[in-house]
């Protein structure tokens, strides 16, 4: 089958199990890269698929091809059964329920699906993967239901759904359009469905890749989180007239965590040049408050978890996850636990702890910029309180938002529960903990942008003194999408458009500084 990018894909990129990136995954989920086989990966997975066919060929027991699953892996399957057998797991195990993962989070999932099976220790044939890769590149997006799986013998529930619309089967949409049956949606693509052979049906659900997908995602837009809360913090620290010595270099060096000196040089470049802060800078004041003062610490300890997500997911991404494991090389079958998800539920769990550092530091500095006690500025941002109420209630949001995500930082990955008759007697919840991941990077983006937008407030109120050049370029972005306020209105569209702004990544490049 001939992989076509189709007119509204750039480039393509060509899958080979070993090095695709979170980047390029992000741009797969959008629709902004095509996907192929690389040369390499079709050799490998021919010769993986050359094992199989003569396993399935034999008559010694290799689960998967000729037994049954899970509980029922003692149970011997009859040659001319190899195919229902892989069709009647895709059918049974498409069994989750709730709202459909998002759109990006399926292409993403089945990116990796493919990343994983151009590997080659799968065994399915050249032709059922092209099939999936000609899924992405056309738009056809299967419908996927974000509950049921525990993430142990990987993803079922998700993948099933997901391989079903291979066969003609289960739901899906073609570029948008609406929800159709999967044959239709076949058909619309102008692809016709696959008739599975022995052990592809294993093959196309035995995996972590959409805990893996959710989380990287979320990843990505953590990153741009912590980018975006340096910023939000230089905007807080000058327009509440804070200090920049707790910034000084030599304090971040006697303490060398790379991300507490990586936020710290941000902040402080940012801030140079502010006739805000040259204005006060012999006030006498001897310390800020730690939501201003530790600000570097606390972004910099969120960074460094990121880090270790993004480089535990980069992993899983590139990673074989199947049982068994086909070796060609070596003609051999293997049974193991590779689809086990604990290393990323830690990872997600992780994710979620680490945002909410960054919001719950946020949450506190709008606290401030709005309380005249703390701030030296009009009650609430506005010049007319009591009859107007400013930014009163958009605080309330961002504490509420910030308990919310405490919630959600609690640990997924250290539940258990056994499944599949006790055989599966440790699962690692690695699905709940990324749905989790993904619902706080959502929640820390808004708080952040309450921050912002006081922040920004605050630099107004200050005039004719200006913040620096880099803030400016901020706050003019910022005022572009969000106006000053002078009388109230509601700040939910301004929340909601900064917070949007973050987590595209266009809020940070409207920085003239460069923020790292």
């Amino acid at each position: 089958m001939f992989i076509t990018a189709v007119f509204y894909l750039l480039t393509m990129h060509l899958l080979d199990g070993k090095s695709l990136t979170l980047a390029q995954l992000e741009q797969i989920a959008d629709a902004h890269l095509a996907v192929g086989l690389s040369p390499e990966a079709a050799v490998a997975v021919d010769r993986a698929r050359l094992v199989v066919d003569r396993k399935a060929n034999g008559d010694a027991a290799v689960y998967g091809v000729n037994t049954g699953f899970g509980a029922l892996a003692e149970t011997a399957i009859p040659r001319d059964s190899l195919g229902a057998l892989q069709l009647n797991l895709l059918r049974s195990h498409a069994a989750g329920i709730g709202e459909p993962l998002s759109v990006r989070a399926v292409r993403a999932s089945m990116a990796l699906r493919a990343n994983v099976l151009a590997k080659g220790f799968s065994g399915i044939r050249r032709q059922t993967l092209e099939l999936l890769l000609e899924l992405l590149n056309r738009r056809v997006h299967p419908v996927v239901p974000s509950r049921g799986s525990v993430g142990a013998s990987g993803d079922l529930a998700p993948l099933a759904h997901l391989a079903l619309v291979l066969v003609g089967e289960g739901f899906a949409s073609v570029d948008g359009g609406p929800v159709q049956p999967g044959a239709s949606a076949l058909a619309a693509a102008g692809l016709e469905p696959v008739v599975l052979q022995s052990k592809e049906g294993l093959a196309l659900i035995n995996g972590t890749q959409p805990s893996t997908a959710i989380a990287a995602l979320a990843c990505t837009g953590a990153e741009r989180i912590a980018r975006a809360s340096d910023i939000a913090a230089a905007l807080s620290i000058d327009g509440l007239r804070g200090s920049l010595r707790p910034l000084d270099a030599r304090i971040h060096e006697a303490r060398p965590h790379a991300g507490q000196a990586v936020s710290a040089a941000n902040m402080l470049a940012l801030l140079e040049g502010s006739a805000i802060n040259k204005s006060h800078e012999h006030c006498g004041k001897v310390q800020d408050a730690y939501s201003l003062r530790c600000a570097a610490q606390v972004h910099g300890a969120a960074r460094g978890a990121i880090a270790f997500v993004r480089s535990t997911l980069t992993t899983e991404a590139n990673s074989a996850t199947d049982n068994p494991m086909v070796f060609g090389e070596a003609d051999e079958i293997v049974s193991g636990g590779n689809f086990h998800g604990a290393p990323i539920a830690i990872a997600a769990d992780l994710l979620a702890i680490a945002v909410t550092q960054f919001a719950t530091i946020s949450e506190r500095r709008s606290d401030r910029l709005v309380n005249p006690a703390l701030s030296g500025l009009p009650a609430f941002l506005t010049l007319d309180s009591g009859l107007q109420s400013g930014y009163m209630i958009a605080q309330v949001t961002a504490a509420a938002l910030a308990s919310e995500l405490k919630t959600l930082a609690h640990p997924a990955s250290v539940d258990t529960i056994p499944t599949s008759a006790n055989k599966e007697d440790h699962v690692s919840m690695s699905m709940g903990a990324a749905l989790k991941a993904e619902r706080a990077v959502a929640l820390a983006s808004r708080v952040t942008a309450v921050e912002i937008l006081c922040a920004c407030q605050a630099i107004d109120l200050l005039a004719p003194l200006k913040t620096s050049a880099g803030l400016q370029s901020v706050h003019a972005f910022v005022r572009s999408i969000a106006p000053t306020l002078t009388t109230d209105r509601p700040p939910s569209p301004d929340i909601e458009a900064i917070a949007g702004a973050i987590l595209s990544g266009t809020f940070e490049r409207s920085c003239r500084a460069e923020v790292k």
